[in-house]
C-alpha cells in the first residue's frame, strides 16, 4: 500500500512513516496542505490512502480533502486530529473523509483502519466499471466513445479507438506487437513478417501526437510500444 502522509509534526509524522514501512508499506510525507493536495492530485502517484492532520499550514486538511472531492479524487482519505469532538469528527466525514481518528492514537489502530480504507476502495473499483482512462492530457471516455487531448477533440476509427485503449489501459508498460495481436486483432497472423500493427501505430500516432509539442506513444525498438507521459 502507498500512503501519503500530510501531517506538519515531524514527530508524529516520522512515527506514522517508520511504522508503515516496518509493516512493509511505502509512506511520503509533506507537512504542508498546498503541496500535499498537489502530490494527492497526481494521478501518476497512485496512492492507495491519505493521511490528513486537520490543522496544516497554507491549506487546512478538510479543504485539502473536499478539494479533492470536486475533482473525482477517491482516493482513501484518514482524518487525523487533536479535534476529537463528535461536531469534530462528523466535519471530517462531511469534507469527504473517509475515516476520522483522534490523537493520541495506537499505531496499530492506524493501520487497521488504513487497511480497511484501501480493501474497501479496491473492492468498490472491481464492483465499477471504468468509464474514463486518462495519460497525462489524453483522456478517454469509454461511454461517450470519445477522446480529447487537452482541449482538442481526436476522432478515431474503432479499430484504432480499440488499439489506443488497450495502450492506455497499459500505459507507462511495453507492450508487445504479439499482446497487440491477441487483445486488440483477436486473429492469428505472424507479426514479425506483417505490417498491419505498425501501419496502424502509425496513424494513431498521427493522431495523438503529431500537432502537440509532446510525444505520448513510442516505439521501443526490438520490444514493442509504450503509451507514457514520460519518454521510456
Amino acid at each position: 500500500m502507498r500512503v501519503l502522509i500530510i501531517e506538519d509534526d515531524q514527530a508524529t509524522s516520522a512515527y506514522i512513516q517508520k511504522g508503515l514501512l516496518e509493516a512493509g508499506h511505502q509512506a511520503e510525507v509533506t507537512p504542508y496542505g498546498d503541496a500535499g493536495l498537489r502530490m494527492a492530485s497526481d494521478a501518476q502517484a497512485q496512492y492507495q490512502a491519505l493521511i490528513v492532520d486537520r490543522m496544516l499550514p497554507n491549506l487546512d486538511g478538510l479543504s485539502l480533502i473536499s478539494k479533492l472531492r470536486e475533482t473525482g479524487n477517491k482516493t482513501p482519505a484518514l482524518v487525523l486530529s487533536a479535534l476529537g469532538e463528535v461536531n469534530d469528527r462528523v466535519a471530517g466525514l462531511r469534507a469527504g473523509g473517509d475515516d476520522y481518528l483522534s490523537k493520541p492514537f495506537a499505531f496499530s489502530e492506524l493501520l487497521a483502519r488504513l487497511e480497511a480504507l484501501a480493501r474497501r476502495a479496491a473492492t468498490a473499483m472491481m464492483e465499477t466499471p471504468q468509464t474514463t482512462l486518462t495519460v497525462g492530457e489524453l483522456k478517454m471516455d469509454l461511454l461517450r466513445r470519445e477522446v480529447t487531448r487537452g482541449e482538442t477533440a481526436i476522432h478515431l476509427q474503432p479499430l484504432e479507438f480499440r488499439l489506443l485503449e488497450y495502450l492506455m489501459q497499459h500505459s507507462d508498460q511495453v507492450v508487445t506487437r504479439a499482446m497487440l495481436q491477441e487483445n486488440v486483432w483477436h486473429y492469428n497472423f505472424d507479426p514479425q513478417t506483417s505490417n498491419v500493427i505498425d501501419v496502424h501505430i502509425s496513424r494513431l500516432r498521427s493522431k495523438i501526437d503529431k500537432n502537440f509539442s509532446a510525444s505520448l506513444l513510442t516505439t521501443v525498438r526490438g520490444a514493442g510500444y509504450i503509451l507514457s507521459e514520460t519518454k521510456a
